[in-house]
């Protein structure tokens, strides 16, 4: 048998920690898994070459022979499906792969393994605020759409309220198997949706589900400084399970409009100030408009274009530490377009006492 090595085709060094060879093989299996690659031979045999060395590396003792001696100490059961295998619960958390196959092909309501109750799916809702929103810490009440018990049948799918019955498609498990490639796979029933259990009668409001869709208003809490694009996630605030299942929960994306001549980066902004030429020699003070209302900066005596002015914690908060950033003021020496005939007059003789031709 050809040598093989097994640290390469995970793309780990050799003095990797059993955590880094999980991280890789997690990555590697996600991008080659045959679901994910239907009908692609090379990623098929690809998968099988990374848990093949993933078999090996995750095993201490495994690891220690092919060290000494290489993949030939194996022979031919160090492959997929080799004399020892392993958990791939172990590599991808409690849901195994069905956890993956959501995440490839998206999904709703999930199974859980203890009692087969379906957790209600998660939802999403958009709220849009200004910068001056931002600046302190705020609840906020907002409308969203979700499955909510429903009233008619108190979530339990049954007209009569009759006990549900074992699910004949499933046995009552809530998953069945699928062939897949070369192996097969474990997936959720399409006729319970995991419960393990169905209804003879089902319930006209809500057909049989237990949920019905409503309007409802939620309290959210928006931390100051906030970015544009950031999701908050408020856990039991989903879509109710399937008969009186956990609720999932709600994201809420959050953009920030900037309405303002201000520029943000993180939690500093920058404006411009725009000054006359007799400012910019003599200097003076001048008034400018911030978030919180107008205030007065200094400009100095002689300030060029492009001098940058600091106000001190009159930006936006910063998420983590809640201390608020500076706003930057750009010095901009205004120049007359259409000056009157007395300005010109002025403005050249000041040409001819610093020596200029105009």
């Amino acid at each position: 048998m050809a040598e093989k090595d097994y640290y390469h085709i995970l793309g780990v060094p050799r003095n990797a920690s059993q955590e880094e060879i999980k991280k890789a093989y997690r990555k590697l299996a996600m991008q080659y898994h045959p679901d994910k690659n239907s009908g692609n031979k090379e990623a098929e045999e690809k998968f099988k070459e990374i848990t093949e060395a993933y078999e090996i590396l995750s095993d201490p003792e495994k690891r220690k022979l092919y060290d000494q001696y290489g993949s030939a100490a194996f022979g031919q059961q160090g492959g997929f499906g080799g004399a020892g295998g392993f958990d791939f619960e172990d590599i991808f958390g409690t849901g195994g792969f069905e956890d993956i196959f959501e995440s490839f092909f998206g999904g709703g309501t999930r199974r859980s393994r203890r009692g087969n109750v379906n957790r209600g799916g998660d939802i999403r809702a958009d709220l849009t605020l200004e910068l001056k929103d931002i600046l302190e810490e705020k609840t906020l009440k907002i409308k969203v759409r979700r499955k909510e018990i429903c009233e008619v049948c108190h979530g339990t799918g049954s007209r009569s309220g009759n006990q549900s019955t074992t699910c004949p498609t499933c046995g009552g498990t809530g998953a069945v198997r699928v062939a897949q490639g070369f192996f097969s796979i474990s997936t959720t029933c399409p006729q319970c949706h995991g419960t393990g259990r169905v209804i003879s009668d089902p319930c006209a409001a809500c057909r049989g589900e237990g949920t019905v869709e409503k309007e409802s208003i939620i309290s959210i809490r928006v931390p100051a400084g906030i970015e544009d694009g950031m999701k908050l996630r408020v856990p039991g605030e989903g879509d109710m399970g399937r008969h009186n299942g956990p609720r999932g929960d709600l994201y809420v994306v959050i953009h920030v409009r900037n309405t303002t001549d201000f520029r943000r980066e993180g939690s500093d902004l920058y404006g411009k100030v725009y000054i006359s030429f007799p400012r910019a020699v003599f200097g003076g003070v001048v008034e400018v408009a911030t978030l919180t209302g107008k205030k007065k900066i200094s400009i100095p005596a002689g300030v060029q274009s492009g001098h940058m002015i600091r106000l001190r914690h009159e930006g936006l908060p910063d998420i983590r530490t809640g201390e608020r950033g500076d706003l930057y003021f750009e010095v901009i020496v205004k120049i007359p377009k259409n000056p009157s005939f007395r300005e010109k007059e002025i403005l050249r003789e000041y040409a001819k006492v610093i020596g200029e031709e105009i």
